[in-house]
């Protein structure tokens, strides 16, 4: 949270790295299908110019595994950001080589570059010294944008900070203040909704945010696991067998801590796992053994929408059904809501909520969408993110 900004240094006439989020969804001709990820870069991108700088951005797109491969180019990303900022942004043919060292060279204040894809040198994943101390060489000051990877230590999300001052850009400091706020001290009621398939993704999350929440509502595949935990058959339903003892000792800590856990009443189910599939809702702890559930039923929406009224913060991570299937996304869709109708300071935890959220057409009415799935996820475990801890402190 005492992480210095560019706010916190002299920026003047310098050369400046900026390593941005830039990984954006494509279609099969490489068209960008959402720009958000690039509009969120721009503030930091346009307070840099208004000081003079002379910006090399960097990022990294998809998982081309340390080769360069022509649809993973950040090339479409340079058009975006060009039009986006009104102006025109250099695009470099490599990261490291030749084209990128001559176009860093004489670059001049007030221009913008952009590097190739760091993920097509492995040494990026693998915080290969040699490879950050030459992404360094670019310039005389670090700026780490990309809290999408903050999670990750990575060459260019940790590794140049050994080799300059480094400090965070607007979007860290924004992630890092609606995030840290709520968990460190949020307006109460708190009340946090986890969903997604996997109890074990989010065991460290539940265990983090039982110590800070006053009701924790569970929905999506991880219910079934706590359902089943405490005896009732689940059919074919999503359950992770080996974590049954975990929820238990979850929902045994959440009594202890006097922390309300809502779990579902009622479950819409199916016969078969397909999109078009004829659904029946039946109660939560009756799960015939030929059905598999989809989604929270009607009562259950009724009653977690009910809940989130008496909130003054919430923190909503993962959906609470199979939401990529429109019919089996109404109970996600409740949830999306029923938060952006409430007077409180609600924060979305990035991946599958804020896709799920976008899709509603609700991002305006929230206080705060994450750009970062993975990396709210560890935030919100109390994990240390190493792209946040290798900034100089205030």
């Amino acid at each position: 949270m005492n992480k210095k900004t560019v706010r916190d240094i002299d920026l003047k006439g310098k050369k400046v790295l900026v390593r941005c989020d830039f990984n954006v969804p494509m279609d099969e001709n490489q068209n960008i299908t959402d720009n958000r990820r690039i509009v969120a870069a721009v503030p930091t991108i346009k307070y840099l110019l208004e000081n003079d700088c002379a910006i090399i951005l960097c990022s990294h797109l998809g998982r081309p595994k340390g080769e360069f491969k022509p649809e993973f180019s950040l090339q479409p990303v340079a058009k975006e950001l060009s039009k986006q900022l009104g102006k025109n942004v250099i695009m470099a043919k490599d990261v490291i080589g030749e084209d990128a060292q001559e176009k860093a060279q004489s670059l001049k204040p007030g221009e913008i570059m952009l590097l190739e894809n760091v993920r097509f040198h492995r040494e990026e994943t693998d915080n290969e010294p040699e490879f950050a101390k030459k992404l360094a060489n670019f310039a005389e000051i670090f700026v780490n944008d990309a809290f999408g990877t903050a999670h990750r230590a990575h060459a260019s999300t940790a590794g140049v900070a050994s080799y300059l001052p480094a400090v965070s850009g607007f979007l860290i400091e924004k992630e890092l203040k609606f995030l840290g706020e709520a968990l460190e001290n949020p307006e109460r009621p708190f009340i946090a909704i986890l969903g997604g398939s996997k109890v074990s993704d989010k065991i460290g999350v539940i265990e983090n945010l039982l110590e800070k929440v006053d009701t924790l509502i569970i929905g999506g595949g991880m219910s079934y696991t706590f359902i089943k935990a405490q005896g009732y058959d689940v059919g074919r339903s999503i359950c992770e067998e080996d974590k049954l003892d975990v929820a238990r000792e979850i929902l045994k800590k959440a009594k202890e801590k006097n922390v309300e856990l809502l779990l579902p009443d009622d479950i819409v189910v199916v016969k078969e796992f397909n999109k078009d599939a004829d659904y029946i809702i039946v109660d939560a702890t009756k799960i015939p053994e030929e059905y598999e559930g989809m989604d929270i039923g009607l009562k259950t929406r009724e009653k977690y929408a009910k809940k989130l009224q008496t909130a003054k913060t919430v923190i909503w991570n993962g959906p609470v059904g199979v939401f990529e299937f429109p019919r089996f996304a109404e109970g996600t869709n409740s949830i999306a809501k029923a938060i952006s109708e409430l007077d409180a300071k609600t924060i979305i935890g990035g991946g599958d909520s804020a896709s799920a959220v976008e899709k509603a057409g609700l991002a305006d009415k929230m206080t705060h969408i994450s750009t970062g799935g993975g990396a709210s996820l560890e935030f919100l475990e109390g994990k240390k993110l190493p792209g946040i801890e290798c900034l100089m402190n205030k």
